[in-house]
């Protein structure tokens, strides 16, 4: 789930002053006849880019929007998402779709009723997609653990460290000493990995406790202004979701380039 930078001289360049200033050039320059003004309006529009997308408070804004529009699963991706999913897996994230459905129906029932499903139902498919990200980081985890023998990697570790301490060519011992510093890094990776799949399972049942708890309130409360800051924790937890759902990717990524050479079978030697 890799994320691009977001564009802030095409975020510049759609800002509605800009456009209507380039418009009103246009429409000066065919009044008059005479290309002078949308000359002058396109120098303006092009100084106005440049000291608008460097500004800093306006690369916070588009970074902030940016975040928004990614919390939420393009249909192609969820599509991708729900296909890897096991059965159960696919009929738990139903059941939470249905929860959030319950939800909303809560909030139509309340005063401003529209206004609070329209603020809250994005946040609600963000955490829906967050979780979804992050089932599909559990299944890595559990494709990689499953695949990799712990025990074979430790056994080999071990006979080469002996092997080492006695070894009296100082290439070989030199080529040994490398190959034991790789073996000790994956099984470090492994234990990390066994680590974050307990954190990325406890994430998972987090956010489903936040959904149920926002299912429960949405009964029992009854003034907006409660939900309003019911709904800005919600939107906390989603970013800070996604946070986990990033650390766990690239620590996978890293994960499966250390551990790209499979552990041998049982009983299988290297060739010497």
């Amino acid at each position: 789930m890799k994320k691009r930078s977001p564009n802030y001289f095409k975020a510049a360049l759609l800002m509605p002053a800009n456009l209507f200033a380039l418009a009103a050039g246009g429409v000066a320059s065919l009044v008059m006849g005479d290309w002078v003004p949308l000359a002058a309006a396109s120098g303006a529009s092009g100084l106005y880019l440049m000291l608008l997308s460097t500004m800093p408070s306006f690369r916070r804004a588009v970074r902030a929007r940016a975040a928004e529009l990614d919390d939420v699963a393009s249909p192609d991706e969820l599509e991708a998402l729900l296909n890897e999913l096991a059965p159960s897996q696919r009929q738990h994230y139903q059941e939470l779709q249905a929860l959030k459905e319950r939800i909303l129906d809560s909030y139509r029932k309340m005063p401003g009723g529209r206004v609070l499903v329209a603020s809250s139902e994005r946040r609600l498919d963000g955490l829906l997609t967050s979780f979804l990200r992050l089932v599909s980081t559990l299944n890595s985890y559990r494709r990689f653990l499953s695949a990799t023998d712990r025990e074979a990697i430790e056994k080999e570790t071990s006979e080469l460290e002996k092997e080492l301490a006695q070894e009296k060519n100082e290439r070989l011992r030199d080529v040994k000493a490398r190959r034991v510093e790789i073996l000790k890094k994956r099984v470090q990776r492994f234990v990390q990995a066994e680590e974050s799949r307990e954190v990325v399972s406890h994430q998972l049942a987090g956010i489903e406790d936040v959904l149920r708890l926002t299912h429960e309130q949405s009964i029992a409360i009854r003034d907006p202004e409660v939900v309003s800051r019911q709904l800005d924790a919600l939107t906390a937890e989603v970013a800070a979701t996604e946070e986990t759902v990033r650390e766990m990717e690239q620590f996978m990524q890293i994960t499966e380039e250390l551990s790209s050479t499979p552990s041998l079978p049982a009983g299988q030697e290297r060739v010497r």
